[in-house]
């Protein structure tokens, strides 16, 4: 199993809850996570780019993302292919091109770690956020951007930074750096009761 397009998948599969407004005068990490807290359980689509260095053309892709706390979320890859990454609990599976893969999450450290951060993410859970990312929230309540960078030197090895942006409560887009120098933008439009599309 390879390590970073995994780590890819976890980040973006992960890190798009949909929560209540947050006010100006009482905007920081603290009031972000409680909001965040509030989300039960969400979906939405995605569009993402990736930009590899070995490549002259971003790389595209389309899908569809759920989350349930506490512990589950799907990354639903639609185009250019079909494919499948779920954890739940400690375990991971990937889909693709009709092969199954099952593995214990606690065999990948450098995975679990991040699964377990984005997780505190999810769940509004800034001790364990910042257990294993240093944080630091820049913006107001209607464009916000927090960037988590990797405390563990491993990790950061494979993820140098993690940025998500949003407004209120809602991560609308997501920038991951790779400490090869590649990168990744995903862009996040959350399902509502009529549907909705990828934004940007």
């Amino acid at each position: 199993m390879k390590l970073l397009p995994a780590l890819r998948a976890i980040v973006m599969a992960s890190a798009f809850a949909m929560a209540a407004g947050v006010s100006a005068q009482q905007f920081g990490i603290d009031t972000l996570m409680q909001s965040l807290a509030k989300v039960r359980s969400g979906e939405a689509t995605f569009t993402e780019e990736r930009q590899v260095a070995q490549l002259d053309q971003a790389l595209r892709s389309v899908g569809r993302l759920r989350f349930s706390a506490p512990d589950t979320f799907v990354r639903e890859t639609t185009s250019p292919r079909h494919e499948r990454l779920a954890v739940v609990g400690n375990e991971l599976t990937i889909v693709q091109g009709g092969r199954t893969r099952t593995v214990m999450l606690d065999s990948i450290p450098e995975a679990a770690v991040m699964v377990e951060a984005i997780r505190g993410t999810l769940t509004g859970n800034r001790a364990l956020l910042e257990r294993y990312f240093a944080t630091e929230l820049r913006g107001r309540p209607e464009s916000w951007e927090l960037d988590l960078v990797p405390r563990d030197t491993r990790l950061r090895g494979q993820v140098a930074r993690v940025r998500l942006l949003g407004r209120q409560g809602q991560v609308r887009e997501v920038r991951i750096a790779m400490a090869d120098g590649d990168s990744s933008v995903m862009w996040i439009e959350p399902v509502t009761a009529q549907g909705g599309g990828a934004a940007r």
